[in-house]
């Protein structure tokens, strides 16, 4: 007999703390329209570039802006994380 899994809801509605991962380099440049969101680089060597984008979101409009404004970029969003 399998244990029933538990489920937890996600609050939508206010401010929370997201890591956002994109294949390629963001520039700095871009923190103001990137919801001022800290921006790390890594080279991986052989492989592609990674952007690391961190920090406080208000709410979901502004995270829907973010991935708007990354996806107009062309960067390829490997991962979205809400880390708190």
């Amino acid at each position: 007999m399998s244990t029933p899994r538990q489920e937890h809801d996600i609050e939508f509605g206010g401010p929370a703390t997201y890591r956002i991962v994109v294949q390629g380099v963001v520039n700095q440049e871009w923190a103001d329209r990137l919801a001022g969101l800290k921006i790390s680089a890594v080279n991986r060597g052989d492989q592609s570039a990674h952007s690391t984008l961190e920090g406080p979101i208000r709410d979901q409009a502004e995270l829907s802006d973010v991935l708007d404004t990354l996806y107009g970029l062309h960067l390829p969003i490997l991962e979205v994380e809400k880390v708190d």
